[in-house]
């Protein structure tokens, strides 16, 4: 079954075009939107941080490189995603290699409560992120609307 990114990808849980100084700074901007959507605990950006840094989710992808950071499920209420678009890359760490830095253009954070869920939908977002022109659309989208055309439905 395939996963519908827009049933748990909202638009108040898109960040478009943002100005950042680094992954931690992406990262609070989501896990806080998340928050204030009470779709996590109030420890969820804390859990997503030091997750990163010991488990980088960096994707060298190419031209548009992506981030999937996550979390345990018991930071999580109910499933959702917050999507970030970045005016300028930030670097993450290689889900491959740690050493390697990595110029990140979009960040996927994924709250889900489910550790099935989490697999499927990590398979899903790595399926995703495998079509150059689909990043490039979600690059480019200026608005939730053309965001969610990126996605397949």
């Amino acid at each position: 079954m395939a996963v519908d990114f827009r049933s748990i990808l909202s638009p108040q849980a898109m960040c478009l075009g943002v100005s950042a100084q680094s992954s931690d700074e992406v990262i609070a901007l989501l896990g806080e939107r998340l928050i204030a959507m009470g779709k996590v605990k109030a420890n969820y950006v804390e859990a997503l941080i030091e997750r990163e840094r010991t488990m980088p989710t960096g994707l060298p992808l190419g031209e548009i490189n992506v981030a999937v950071p996550h979390s345990d499920p018991v930071h999580v209420i109910a499933p959702a995603i917050a999507l970030a678009t970045l005016a300028e890359p930030v670097t993450f760490a290689s889900m491959d290699d740690p050493d390697e830095k990595l110029p990140v253009q979009i960040v996927v954070a994924l709250a889900l409560n489910d550790k099935d869920a989490q697999i499927e939908m990590l398979q899903a977002v790595a399926g995703f992120i495998q079509n150059p022109g689909a990043l490039s659309a979600l690059v480019s989208a200026r608005t939730p609307e053309e965001a969610f055309a990126a996605f397949p439905s």
